[in-house]
């Protein structure tokens, strides 16, 4: 054991060690979302805009958003590989840290004015924002079942703070990447690189004993002791297991394919009918409040009602946004917001209950892969969702993209429904919410 046997040996068999590990842990997680919220929404408002500047056109400016999402589905696998290896500590440390040599590699290219390094830099920076994601788990190692989706929640409530703060000191950071002789678009990824490296220090200093490490030792010592009252995913039947992943992966994958579809489109179909940027601000920025600050209420709803519920729950609040979205007039920004509101509610649902559904079905030994994995389909969903859009939104229009996306995530609920069709699954479900 990495830590130190003797260490993780104390909080084997002592709950109440295991439980003040838990607390701290995600304590230290929250403070490391915070910075990561940070760097990832300060270097995504502006990288768009970076590469239109250097470019002197708009024909490539998407693709630094492009690159970051295929860095950040690569390096999530990474750093689940590395996590499931070494534990969370060193891999989350390494993916901030890769994110923030990214930032510094945009700043660099900035101010030689260099394309190609700027791309290879927002490939790397991609780490940082799948890292940010990822560290939503590690609050999650030693939480007992009933506490897992409220970990998440906590998790995510707080990166919505760094994720705020970001776009804000935008004006700032751009004056001050003046004053030291850069471009202003390259002081947001100035901001980037110190808040990724300050959450991989925060991580690499304060989270040990490595909660994974502790949980998979525990795991163990459970195996060769085996309890009647355990609940870890070794226990279950194989098949279950498996069938469990499956229902959460599908839930986060279709959830996110929706959201970033919809939301990608949702400007520029606003631009097209008159609204101006404040008004489409003001739009997006509800929307992703309701992706986030309700984190807190749903966390405790998937652990109570349970995890299927709110993911059926998650399907119905997307395809009333897709239906308001399509049938509101677009030129009322009342209807707008309240579309777009419930979007990022209905993805907060399928996000939390998908990813709780995720860490029910897998054992501390295949966990930090098994998700460094799904986040990767996750990412591509998200990909391909705002690729997609487009073309659809081209070949048809925003209200004809709106109504797929609220009938595919009503899908949601005859895939579970057939998933689901072995009761052990919900048997399981019950025992964990006793």
């Amino acid at each position: 054991m990495a830590e130190g046997s003797e260490l993780i040996k104390e909080y084997i068999h002592s709950p109440e060690r295991q439980q003040q590990l838990y607390r701290r842990s995600l304590t230290i997680v929250i403070i490391a979302q915070l910075f990561g919220g940070a760097g990832l929404a300060a270097g995504v408002t502006v990288g768009g805009l970076l590469a239109q500047d250097m470019l002197g056109t708009d024909s490539l400016a998407g693709v630094p958003s492009a690159l970051l999402t295929l860095g950040a589905a690569s390096s999530a696998l990474l750093v689940g590989r590395l996590s499931g290896r070494l534990g969370r500590r060193v891999g989350l440390t390494a993916g901030f840290f890769a994110g923030g040599i990214g930032a510094i590699g945009v700043v660099f290219a900035a101010i030689a004015d260099n394309l190609p390094l700027l791309f290879a830099s927002m490939l790397i920076y991609g780490a940082g924002t799948s890292t940010n994601l990822q560290a939503r788990y590690a609050g999650t190692d030693l939480a007992q079942p009933k506490q897992r989706a409220r970990a998440v929640s906590l998790a995510m409530v707080f990166t919505t703070f760094g994720a705020v703060a970001g776009p804000n000191l935008v004006g700032v950071m751009g004056r001050f990447a003046t004053s030291v002789g850069a471009p202003a678009l390259a002081g947001p990824f100035m901001l980037a690189a110190v808040a990724f490296i300050l959450a991989g220090l925060v991580i690499w200093a304060f989270l040990r004993p490595d909660p994974y490490i502790v949980s998979k030792a525990i795991a163990e010592a459970h195996q060769a002791n085996p309890s009647k009252t355990a609940v870890d995913a070794d226990l279950l039947a194989p098949t279950v297991r498996n069938r469990g992943i499956i229902i959460g992966t599908t839930v986060m994958v279709l959830t996110q394919l929706v959201m970033v579809a919809i939301m990608t489109m949702t400007p520029v179909h606003m631009k097209h009918h008159g609204h101006g940027l404040s008004a489409v601000g003001m739009v997006i920025g509800i929307h992703v409040a309701a992706m986030f600050l309700p984190s807190l209420v749903t966390g405790v709803l998937v652990d109570k009602v349970g995890r299927t519920f709110m993911s059926y729950a998650s399907g119905i609040t997307l395809l009333l946004a897709g239906l308001l979205a399509a049938w509101a007039p677009a030129d009322s920004m009342v209807w707008l917001i309240v579309a777009l509101a419930l979007l990022g509610l209905g993805w907060n649902f399928g996000l939390i209950s998908g990813t709780a559904q995720i860490i029910d079905a897998t054992s501390p030994a295949t966990r930090a892969k098994t998700q460094g994995t799904v986040d990767v389909l996750v990412s591509l969903a998200g990909a391909s969702g705002g690729a997609l859009s487009g073309m659809v939104v081209a070949n048809s229009s925003f209200a004809f993209l709106s109504l797929a996306g609220g009938f595919l995530s009503l899908l949601l609920i005859p895939v579970m429904i057939w998933l689901r069709r072995d009761r052990s699954i919900d048997q399981n479900e019950k025992r964990l919410a006793q």
